[in-house]
């Protein structure tokens, strides 16, 4: 992937062999799972800065912490709104299929009457959390990080992506693809906490900063 993006980069063609039929499935289930993130982070952007909600809800949190609207918009925040299905729901309308869906872990499938999970009725993993996308170096969406914002005592505070074919917790950092020029320049970097952490620093200038992935998945 790294070489193909600098290949593309900077106009070099790539001779390769004949493609094994495995690795172009997966290839092809990767681009589906990165085509998906992107979908989903528009929506939710969407939804921060122009749904009713996510204005009064999400975009009301940031500014009281502080955080500018050009800062949300360099690290692609958002928001998702309340419903139980509503971005599962317009995701489907628009083409994207179930499986990945489950895959990305933006949604979580219904347990029908025999207590199974039941593909075909999805809820939304993240509903009523403002969200933080989890770039890779290369600056594709491999994941999500969902933070509630309403009191609830049942539900986790902070909810991260499972891991899938294109997000491994482990060898992740968030902010690193906002980060990595300024730390090859320097020679040096900042680790911090957490999401906002990272935010906060760079909004301020200091942009050698990243964090690790260190909340897990209560799903």
């Amino acid at each position: 992937e790294a070489l193909r993006y600098l290949a593309n980069k900077y106009s070099i063609e790539i001779e390769e062999d004949a493609p094994d039929p495995k690795q172009e499935e997966l290839r092809d289930e990767r681009d589906s799972l990165y085509n998906l993130n992107a979908y989903a982070q528009r929506i939710f952007s969407e939804n921060l800065f122009e749904h009713e909600e996510g204005i009064s809800v999400g975009l009301t949190y940031f500014h009281e912490r502080g955080f500018g609207d050009e800062i949300i918009k360099r690290f692609q925040l958002g928001y998702s709104l309340i419903d139980w299905s509503a971005f599962s729901d317009v995701a489907l309308k628009n083409g994207y299929k179930p499986e990945y869906l489950i895959k990305t872990g933006l949604s979580i499938p219904r347990k029908n009457e025999a207590g199974e999970a039941d593909p075909s009725r999805l809820l939304d993993r993240f509903r009523g959390r403002i969200m933080f996308p989890v770039h890779n170096m290369t600056g594709k969406i491999i994941a999500f990080g969902g933070r509630i914002l309403k009191k609830d005592d049942k539900a986790a505070k902070y909810v991260n992506s499972p891991e899938s074919e294109i997000y491994h917790k482990s060898d992740v950092l968030y902010g690193i693809f906002f980060a990595r020029n300024e730390i090859a320049k320097q020679d040096n970097c900042y680790l911090v906490e957490g999401y906002t952490d990272v935010l906060m620093a760079h909004q301020a200038g200091i942009v050698p900063v990243i964090a690790t992935m260190g909340t897990e998945s209560m799903y």
